[in-house]
């Protein structure tokens, strides 16, 4: 478990390295609603769909902040949790 999240982890970190990843990143950002509210109101439907992409976002962002500790403290936790 440790070196699959390790390796992920360094696989987004290197995907979205470097000014055109940025660029890409900033666009991600606004279109995935990364900053503002995903509630559409009387819209469940396309709520619904502005939270996935929030939730793809949030998926890159939490690859990318994540360190060697945080990966220890994930895996001790699925251990003792197990």
């Amino acid at each position: 478990m440790r070196e699959l999240l390790l390796e992920r982890s360094q696989a987004y970190k290197h995907t979205f390295n470097g000014e055109p990843a940025q660029k890409v990143l900033a666009d991600l950002e606004k279109f995935c609603h990364a900053n503002t509210t995903t509630h559409v109101a009387g819209d469940s439907h396309g709520t619904a769909q502005l939270e996935g992409r929030r939730q793809v976002w949030l998926r890159i962002q939490g690859y990318m902040s994540l360190s060697d500790n945080d990966i220890g403290e994930i895996v001790e936790t699925a251990e003792t949790d197990g």
